[in-house]
């Protein structure tokens, strides 16, 4: 530790003070039962004698004080460095004990919070991995039951050897899907995934999602529709990839949890001159509120069993709260049990040049 002894000097000043005022005031006492006649005397006297024994008061206390208080205090010090806190470490010893109990206060609640985080990232990295290995392990079994199948004889039946290679073929693409997912956001998070920023019609391409899932839909006889039917185009500034790739995995999460024979409906709005909001809504089960705040964690699943009836890598709300972020936009929820969810986030709208248009004419 770097000793650098910060003073306070209030201590022995007033009790420096205390001490010259009533000791002068004795004296002069004395002085004056035993030399009545000498008032001129008596009053350079007690100047003299007061300044002195201030002066030596002054000293001796401050010393005194400032050693016995340095003691104890720096040992409190010592006990501190000991658990590397840089905020108490670096900064010089105090013996003001009102200042000296806020540092440590503000530590002590520092060190609370702090162990409080690691407690949270704990049982969050606990939970990440045994989801992770979740999973994996059921694509894994998966694909291993069907070749450990075929080596045990099956090969040799031709119409079996081809149902089973390709139902492991659909196992090693789900295994596939989950690392391309985890491989995403963890480049995401890290800041290493580069954003393509071009400008792009979002109406159009949120048609051209709906194209692209309008089967997946039809199997549960969902409609994919805009909540108005006038719907007029708005010209985004953004990475026009991973904006689709934001709308594929809100529409498919809506289609999956969505009620048979249900409705998602995508809505663009104008919040101000400068933003959009962009609005998935659906009339499937909903989640619950306990739920909601954790509905973008990577792996977390509302339904906890072990037997889940629609697929995914569990990743997709996670990937769609990273590229909204990487926008530096935000993402919203709002979900009633029973009832349906609705997900939205903002987006930024481009704004062409006026003089590249003087310019072009």
């Amino acid at each position: 530790m770097k000793i650098n002894f910060k003073k306070t000097y209030k201590f022995a000043i007033k009790s420096a003070l205390y001490i010259s005022l009533f000791t002068t005031a004795f004296v002069l006492m004395l002085m004056s039962l035993f030399y009545k006649n000498q008032l001129q005397h008596q009053v350079a006297f007690g100047i003299i004698f007061i300044i002195v024994i201030y002066i030596f008061s002054f000293l001796v206390l401050q010393y005194r004080v400032e050693r016995f208080i340095y003691r104890r205090v720096k040992k409190i010090y010592d006990e501190v460095s000991l658990l590397e806190s840089t905020t108490l470490i670096n900064q010089p010893i105090n013996t003001d004990m009102e200042t000296l109990s806020r540092e440590v206060k503000k530590f002590a609640t520092d060190k609370k919070l702090e162990i409080e985080m690691l407690e949270i990232r704990e049982q969050y990295r606990r939970e990440f991995l045994g989801n992770v290995s979740h999973e994996l392990k059921t694509p894994l079994f998966t694909v291993q039951g069907y070749v450990s199948t075929l080596l045990d004889g099956a090969m040799d039946d031709k119409n079996i050897r081809k149902k089973y290679l390709k139902r492991a073929e659909k196992g090693v693409e789900r295994l596939i899907y989950i690392v391309e997912d985890l491989d995403m956001i963890t480049k995401l998070e890290s800041g290493d995934l580069n954003l393509n920023m071009t400008d792009f019609d979002i109406v159009e391409l949120i048609q051209n999602v709906f194209d692209l899932l309008e089967m997946k839909a039809d199997k549960k006889k969902i409609k994919l529709a805009f909540e108005s039917k006038n719907v007029q185009s708005v010209i985004i500034r953004g990475d026009q990839d991973r904006i689709q790739q934001v709308l594929e995995n809100l529409i498919v999460n809506s289609i999956k949890y969505g009620k048979e024979g249900g409705l998602t409906e995508v809505g663009v709005v104008n919040l101000t001159k400068k933003k959009v909001l962009i609005r998935i809504s659906d009339n499937g089960e909903g989640v619950e509120k306990q739920n909601i705040p954790r509905l973008f964690e990577r792996f977390y699943r509302v339904d906890k069993s072990g037997t889940r009836s629609e697929g995914g890598s569990g990743l997709g709300l996670a990937i769609v709260k990273h590229i909204i972020e990487a926008h530096k936009e935000k993402v919203y929820v709002e979900s009633e049990f029973g009832i349906g969810s609705e997900f939205s986030f903002t987006l930024e709208k481009a704004f062409k040049n006026p003089k590249a248009e003087v310019k072009k004419s």
